[in-house]
């Protein structure tokens, strides 16, 4: 897919405003952008803990650590090269702890579906229409991985309030959610990407994400990141729930 001149400006205004700091710059030098779209829903927020689900190459990491000064990360990534880049990315800072997993309502191997573009690979099959929104997402290859519960990896104690729970991983929401039911309770902000329409084969849509977490006493607190189908339909976003 060719990128039109409206994701090319996107982009170029992104690279300029990470340029600005040193941090983020550093990012870059290993190929790693910060999310810093993710500014409107996090800045000027008191978070002492954030568990990162789905921290692929570090990008939402280096953004906690620059707007978050007191945030201690506990950083989620089951797959092997995003992780290698993480590693990378964020050596050094100690305020980050990477755990090679994915988060789930058991503990158990999983195959994941390595997707061309890996930022799109999933604990579920990638779907023909996910392919088609996003051409040169399909699965290429796959790798075995480990599934847990969050509380097989951090205890009561570490999960410092007010506490953030980012999830992104394409699909697999419902379950990371699931998996951290016996902690849920300790954090104060779910910031989670969904989808309206079934991207991944199997996925909760973002109707049943938002029934789980309302029933659970978190409410809708904002919208980020809308993406659009060509004919103007919103296929996904990212929303920040409150307790």
């Amino acid at each position: 897919m060719i990128p039109s001149f409206k994701d090319l400006s996107r982009k170029t205004l992104k690279a300029l405003r990470l340029l600005q700091t040193p941090r983020y710059r550093r990012g870059l030098r290993q190929g790693v952008a910060a999310t810093i779209e993710h500014l409107g829903a996090l800045a000027h927020r008191d978070v002492k803990t954030v568990v990162d689900v789905g921290a692929h190459k570090g990008q939402f990491s280096l953004l906690v650590l620059e707007i978050l000064p007191s945030a201690r990360v506990y950083s989620f990534e089951p797959q092997t090269k995003p992780r290698e880049h993480f590693q990378r990315v964020l050596n050094g800072e100690e305020r980050v702890r990477l755990f090679p997993a994915a988060i789930g309502p058991n503990d158990i191997s999983m195959p994941m579906n390595i997707s061309a573009s890996d930022d799109s690979s999933s604990l579920l099959p990638i779907s023909e229409q996910q392919i088609r929104f996003f051409p040169g997402t399909g699965a290429v290859d796959s790798e075995t991985v480990r599934v847990a519960p969050l509380h097989h990896f951090l205890s009561e104690k570490e999960i410092i309030r007010p506490a953030l729970l980012k999830i992104d991983v394409q699909g697999f929401e419902l379950e990371v959610l699931e998996g951290c039911a016996r902690l849920l309770s300790l954090f104060d902000l779910i910031y989670v990407e969904c989808s309206f329409v079934e991207m991944y084969t199997g996925q909760a849509l973002a109707s049943e994400i938002f029934e789980w977490l309302h029933r659970r006493k978190f409410r809708f607190a904002g919208v980020y990141n809308v993406i659009y189908n060509s004919e103007g339909t919103a296929i996904q976003g990212d929303f920040l729930f409150q307790r």
